[in-house]
């Protein structure tokens, strides 16, 4: 399968607060909120949720294009993509604009607080997808992720008119996003993968319901954090897929974009929605133990251990033949 992933291209810089977030707010005080968080760590991370997804779909085997905007200081990063499994070549690179950022402090509760610097991802808009299906001879799925939100109406609009089957994954993008613009980025959507907070955001913005989106989007899943996953489609029964337990918890970014890649490589292997979101699961449960979006290992006989563990030998049996021989460096 020929796979296009779009969206954000970032450096992340995550913190850690020995404390609980909560204990810092005053209900009273909140419209006028001004807070210092003394941090004990600092980790700079290769991040992104683009170039995660494709992270993941590299450790997996496979090779998905990369699509998004970057600086010219993108060399360094550009290289560990490629070492990773993950085409490069419509990666765009802007003259005047840095690499964007992303900053994003942890306490103990693993509550997050972040800010987002978009840099170089604001001219995702001038990235035209008809060049990478030329590259690539065609397109068989396209992600949609969040990015230059004119950049995810545009690569929306195209993968519409070309025909070409799309997951939307609007996510960090939605509180900026109004009914209109929502609405607009999941019509015709093969797929729509979002949280549970992000799908109760979507049904207050809209006013859609279930049976709304269902009339627009092929099939939803939606993640629930410790409690697994839901896939639901208008014409199947909801499918609940539990999550695979964490041996400990070292850093929760990243993790909805690992089970991302797992589950879009499912599909790419015209694996079963169950199997493709259990790999997912895998995925996610790999980054969440591990600090930075970037750094996990899919390692096959550790993967396939864990599948087997959670869902059982009839799951071994089906994704164990799958498995890259080993983890790319």
């Amino acid at each position: 399968m020929r796979i296009a992933v779009t969206g954000s291209i970032a450096t992340d810089h995550l913190m850690h607060f020995p404390g609980r977030f909560a204990d810092q707010l005053l209900p009273d005080q909140l419209h006028r909120i001004s807070l210092s968080f003394l941090v004990d760590e600092l980790v700079i991370r290769r991040g992104g949720v683009a170039a995660n997804i494709s992270y993941g779909l590299g450790q997996l085997g496979l090779r998905p294009a990369l699509v998004g905007a970057v600086g010219d200081d993108f060399a360094d990063y550009r290289s560990w993509l490629e070492r990773s499994g993950v085409d490069t070549g419509s990666v765009h690179v802007s003259e005047i604009a840095h690499t964007a950022r992303f900053v994003c402090t942890t306490d103990d509760d693993l509550c997050q607080l972040a800010s987002f610097y978009p840099g170089a991802m604001s001219e995702a808009r001038e990235i035209e997808l008809g060049p990478v299906v030329d590259r690539l001879g065609g397109l068989d799925l396209v992600v949609v992720s969040p990015n230059d939100p004119a950049g995810m109406q545009r690569h929306t609009d195209e993968c519409r008119d070309r025909g070409v089957p799309f997951l939307a994954d609007p996510s960090q993008q939605l509180t900026g996003m109004d009914a209109e613009m929502i609405k607009s980025l999941i019509e015709g959507a093969a797929y729509l993968v979002v949280n549970d907070y992000e799908k109760g955001l979507i049904e207050h913005k809209t006013g859609w319901g279930d049976s709304d989106v269902f009339a627009r989007v092929g099939t939803r899943v939606t993640t629930h954090g410790a409690d697994g996953v839901l896939i639901e489609s208008a014409t199947e029964a909801p499918l609940k897929v539990p999550a695979v337990p964490a041996a400990e918890v070292a850093d929760p970014t990243g993790v909805g974009d690992a089970f991302r890649a797992g589950f879009i490589a499912g599909l790419a292997w015209e694996l079963p929605l169950e199997r493709s979101a259990q790999l997912g699961c895998v995925l996610a449960t790999l980054a969440l133990e591990t600090v930075g979006t970037q750094e996990y290992r899919v390692r096959s006989g550790d993967v396939a251990a864990r599948l087997g563990a959670a869902y059982g030998p009839e799951c071994v049996a089906d994704l164990a033949p799958l498995l890259p021989a080993g983890p790319l460096p």
